[in-house]
């Protein structure tokens, strides 16, 4: 009998401590070390919150917090001038706990313990604290008074420094409130970096006070494609599109960003994918011609002449850039160049024979090193797509992989060389082709098929890469291109649910991941999504 019993404490031991097999949690992405305890607690309005000391932007974070569960609680969680017995939230920053986004959440019938080494670790905690509680709080009102908690012990802290999504605005252009949006879900799901594509060949996006052209001409084509750009003939809508961020709008967005521990990237691409600004200013390209901002998607061969006209435009384009985004990395593009006019540009060729180049892939090194030069001078280094590597990588510069069919070799070769490097690969982590098969109630998407497990599956370490040499890899990003992504909702659609799983690819344990588990915690996780209207893909479902 003694035996029998001690064989029954195991099995509740290791149904309370393993949170793959619990009915109950669904966190995403999934925390480094999770215990779940017996009982719950309960948040109603004699629940109070006390902070172990005064900290200006913990407070900040905790009080965004108080302000978004009062709504749908239809009561505020007050302050306490001390510490009380039980029926209390604490928060504290603890710097015994190493990594700046880390943090420890307990949660008991008596209390709710977070600590953390930073603010940035408060707002996490709090996330993985608003998906334990019950979706109902993403409601407007729901009249609820009493919300329960269940028991955990969690110790978390991200695998990656790096997490992002790109959100291409230059293909389409989508207002400020969806940048906004993508904001809150993003951070919900802990990831830290947007980047926001604002230039391209069908449009720029971003305002330039000394150049008004670029908001005057670039900034609008006079219509869109209609179908897949494989398609013939094309076809096009004849409706002119267009738009641009004020730098004031910008800036409204970088504070939001912030306070949700977003760093945003804006990229300004160049020497390549440049039709846009040649249409506002041809005399910047090898031989000036009347140029359009082109409705048609593909590599165009009209790019950024080497001339010294060329780099006084950017450097005035990125000195008002840097003013907007505080963040120390600024993305240059850097993919797709074609060299064909380079090759026949007499003053390009100049420029090789003056700097001693071997070819025009080293000519596109030294446009890369110059520009870095300059935002090196302003206080920001570079980030590029893995083309800046082709003649030289720029020393400092950091590297986002996204030529699959490349293989792992080249940037195992540049991991071992010190660079850092951001996996971005197009397989899978191009989020503008198919999610699923059902393609008839899916919107228009870029050829291929890119669903959901791959997604989880995808680990951003090459095999080829070992010991201090994987500490190179700094992160990993998802990408969503825009040439068939016309609105918000349909961009929310092409990203969720991938995008949870992309957040557990930068945040969770290698180890740790299963799949199945996932899709159990995603179907609870979901519900969140459901009531923040938010128009996610379904299939995972079925």
């Amino acid at each position: 009998m003694k035996k029998i019993l001690s064989v029954a404490l195991v099995i509740l031991l290791i149904i309370f401590t393993n949170p793959a097999i619990s009915a109950q949690l669904g966190i995403i992405p999934k925390p480094n070390k999770m215990v779940e305890l017996t009982g719950k607690f309960t948040l109603d309005k004699n629940t109070r919150i006390y902070l172990d000391r005064s900290d200006q932007e913990v407070k900040r974070v905790v009080d965004d917090f108080r302000a978004f569960v009062k709504i749908p609680m239809g009561f505020e969680i007050r302050y306490a001038g001390r510490l009380p017995q039980s029926g209390y939230i604490g928060i504290s920053i603890d710097t015994l706990i190493q990594n700046k986004e880390g943090y420890l959440l307990m949660v008991t019938p008596e209390k709710v313990i977070i600590k953390a080494n930073s603010p940035t670790g408060i707002f996490y905690a709090l996330q993985t604290l608003r998906q334990l509680l019950p979706p109902g709080i993403e409601a407007q009102f729901s009249g609820k008074k009493r919300w329960d908690i269940p028991a955990v012990e969690i110790e978390d802290f991200p695998r990656f420094e790096y997490r992002g999504f790109m959100l291409d605005v230059a293909r389409h252009f989508q207002p400020v409130e969806v940048l906004m949006r993508y904001i809150d879900l993003l951070s919900f799901y802990k990831i830290n970096h947007f980047h926001l594509h604002l230039t391209d060949d069908q449009g720029w996006r971003i305002e330039i006070k000394k150049y008004p052209k670029l908001q005057e001409i670039s900034a609008w084509r006079k219509e869109s494609m209609v179908g897949h750009a494989g398609d013939k003939p094309r076809k096009y809508d004849g409706i002119r599109h267009g738009g641009f961020y004020t730098q004031e709008q910008l800036k409204a967005v970088v504070k939001y960003a912030q306070a949700h521990f977003i760093t945003i990237i804006p990229e300004i691409e160049l020497p390549g994918h440049s039709t846009a600004v040649l249409a506002a200013y041809p005399e910047l390209t090898c031989f000036p011609k009347k140029f359009e901002v082109t409705p048609d998607y593909g590599v165009f061969e009209d790019v950024y002449c080497t001339k010294e006209s060329t780099f006084k435009f950017l450097e005035d384009v990125l000195s008002e850039v840097v003013e907007i985004f505080p963040g120390k990395i600024i993305h240059i593009g850097g993919d797709e160049c074609p060299k064909t006019r380079w090759k026949i540009c007499p003053q390009c060729q100049e420029r090789i024979k003056m700097e001693n180049l071997k070819n025009e892939n080293e000519l596109q090194s030294y446009f890369i090193k110059r520009i870095q030069k300059f935002l090196n001078s302003k206080g920001r280094n570079i980030i590029g797509w893995d083309e800046i590597m082709e003649g030289g990588l720029a020393p400092g510069a950091t590297l986002m992989y996204w030529r699959t069919w490349l293989g792992d070799k080249h940037i195992a070769e540049a991991a071992r060389a010190g660079f850092k490097i951001i996996m971005s690969p197009l397989d899978p982590l191009y989020f503008n082709l198919y999610e699923n098969e059902e393609r008839e109630i899916t919107p228009l998407a870029y050829p291929g098929l890119i669903p959901l497990e791959k997604v989880y599956n995808y680990n951003p370490v090459p095999l080829k890469l070992t010991g201090k040499d994987v500490q190179n890899i700094i992160g990993v990003q998802a990408n969503l291109w825009s040439e068939y992504v016309k609105d918000g909702k349909g961009a929310e659609y092409m990203t969720f649910p991938r995008a949870c799983a992309l957040s557990e690819i930068g945040w969770s344990p290698q180890a740790s991941k299963d799949y199945a588990d996932f899709i159990r915690r995603l179907k609870i996780n979901t519900s969140h999504l459901d009531l923040l209207n938010v128009n996610y893909s379904k299939y995972f479902l079925k």
